[in-house]
């Protein structure tokens, strides 16, 4: 069957759910509402691994609508998208990295994700001019490679795909491109009921080195299915790399967090970061985790692992920069160091700040406190 075929039997409705969540009338109108501001979609393979008999089921927590989501504290833009946006859906934020909303659509709509604004609802964020774009990261050479993004960048067509990864990849200051998709753990009919896409990605992996980078947040997701896109990926010759979020009520304990990393180092995925959750209205009162805590879960996991599975760093993806979260110092302080930094200045700089207990984010002002 075509993918496309499948993701239109995709649950979006709350009425889908009423037999399976036994709601009744009140409550269903209750997640309706939510939905008319954060749409659902999931595809009836991701609702297939929710254990429904365990109601802080993981999968269930990522995926299907909660009344906390009504929760609006915080702000939808808080790592300064909007001001890094050089052209409708091209980001320029690094001077190494260019990111490209490639478009608005994903398999699944994660309820922690941090562009609730944008996904299934806007397009107007999203690049409908390529070659615009393309233009751009010609002119500014010190961009040596892109990042295709979205939404999700494998919920283009191929053809779409095809254009962007041939416009891309004859460019001599691009290194490498990246692709950033969720569909490996969400839908991984996309690639296994496709050859074609693997083909096309195998075949422009040699014109210019492409890397994959998806979402595992939980151990359940690691599937015979995913496996199998997984492996497909690999076996094209593409790098599968994982960024896994740090979610409150899915993946905060250490023993879960270090199955995961395990889990997927043992079929061929390299963990590349855990981000601390962000404070994203809808979002971050429900499902960060105080970075003291936060720290703690982290490393413990990290003892975990052996050879790939330690090369991972614990980052927020701050207005300022990518910042790592080192751990606990002196004084009851939390050492950082800008990973990448959006200011000169503050590349490669480490610093010191003294955290709440239930702190969850850096202010803007504190990144330079207590300077090391």
């Amino acid at each position: 069957m075509d993918w496309r075929e499948i993701l239109k039997t995709n649950v979006t409705h709350a009425g889908e759910l009423e037999d399976i969540m036994h709601l009744n009338g009140e409550h269903e109108q209750e997640v309706e509402r939510i939905l008319e501001r954060f749409p659902m979609s999931v595809p009836r393979y991701y609702l297939s691994l929710i254990d429904w008999n365990n109601p802080k089921d993981p999968i269930r927590r990522m995926c299907i609508p909660s009344l906390e989501e009504n929760d609006m504290t915080g702000k939808f833009d808080t790592s300064g998208e909007a001001e890094n946006t050089r052209l409708p859906g091209l980001q320029h934020k690094y001077g190494e990295t260019a990111l490209i909303l490639s478009t608005h659509r994903c398999a699944m709509y994660c309820r922690h994700c941090f562009r609730k604004r944008l996904v299934g609802i806007s397009e107007e964020e999203t690049a409908d001019n390529f070659e615009k774009a393309a233009d751009y990261i010609r002119e500014h050479k010190e961009i040596s490679n892109v990042l295709i993004s979205g939404g999700d960048a494998l919920l283009n067509s191929n053809e779409a795909l095809e254009h962007f990864l041939d416009v891309l990849s004859s460019m001599e200051q691009l290194d490498f491109l990246r692709i950033g998709t969720r569909t490996p753990v969400t839908f991984p009919f996309r690639i296994t009921l496709d050859p074609e896409l693997v083909e096309l990605l195998k075949r422009y992996d040699r014109k210019k080195k492409i890397y994959v980078v998806t979402q595992f947040n939980h151990s359940a997701e690691i599937t015979e299915e995913s496996e199998k896109a997984v492996r497909m990926l690999l076996d094209a010759g593409i790098s599968v790399k994982n960024q896994t979020v740090l979610l409150r009520g899915v993946n905060d304990d250490p023993d879960v967090l270090g199955g995961l990393l395990k889990g997927l180092t043992a079929i061929g995925v390299i963990p590349y970061y855990i981000f601390q959750c962000r404070p994203v209205s809808g979002v971050g009162t429900h499902f960060q985790v105080p970075i003291l805590k936060g720290a703690e879960i982290v490393e413990r996991a990290k003892q975990m692992q052996n050879g790939f599975g330690k090369g991972f760093k614990y980052v927020m993806s701050h207005r300022t920069g990518k910042i790592e979260i080192l751990g606990a110092w002196e004084d009851g302080r939390m050492l950082f160091k800008y990973h990448q930094a959006k200011y000169d200045a503050d590349r490669g700089r480490i610093f010191a700040v003294k955290l709440g207990e239930n702190q969850t984010w850096l202010p803007d002002g504190l990144c330079g406190a207590g300077e090391v």
